[in-house]
């Protein structure tokens, strides 16, 4: 059974992503009910480059280190699989996973708010929300690989993951 605070984070997400003009779908995961909301952008800035975002959130009873970076894979394999089949050049895929729970250890809040994972002509930003201690980390960085999105992805994040209330 999932924790209200964390269902209630992530129907307010679902809400967030509809309002910036995802396709907002669920899924059903071994299980478990994922929120997948996609869209894409073309920038000129961005070397005329299509850009494939998939946001991926998923609840968890609780997130050690080892979930959030399998987590982080599988949703970057599923984001390839759907829509990575031409990228490289002009079409890029980015995918936001994200796992909420009650209780997010500090060694996986620290991983996901230090890292993206990089593939060919693809970038994951794992993020970690905790609802007991009102935290929402991941990459807040500019990395050499994946630069010219930085900025672009920095603010999905934030408008998508904001730190939640409290609940503890």
């Amino acid at each position: 059974m999932v924790d209200e605070a964390v269902r209630s984070y992530i129907d307010a997400t679902a809400e967030r992503l509809k309002v910036d003009g995802c396709e907002v779908t669920t899924e059903d995961w071994q299980g478990t009910p994922v929120l997948v909301g996609h869209r894409a952008d073309f920038r000129l800035r961005w070397m005329a480059t299509r850009l494939h975002l998939l946001t991926v959130v998923a609840p968890a009873s609780a997130v050690a280190l080892s979930d959030i970076e399998a987590f982080t894979n599988t949703a970057l394999d599923y984001a390839l699989a759907r829509k990575g089949q031409f990228r490289g050049l002009q079409v890029g895929v980015a995918v936001l996973p994200a796992l909420v729970s009650t209780y997010v250890d500090p060694a996986a809040l620290a991983w996901a708010g230090s890292k993206q994972v990089v593939r060919f002509g693809s970038v994951a930003r794992p993020v970690g929300v905790d609802t007991t201690a009102g935290t929402a980390s991941y990459f807040r960085g500019t990395a050499m690989l994946g630069a010219v999105f930085a900025g672009h992805l920095r603010g999905k994040l934030d408008a998508y993951f904001p730190p939640p209330a409290r609940h503890g």
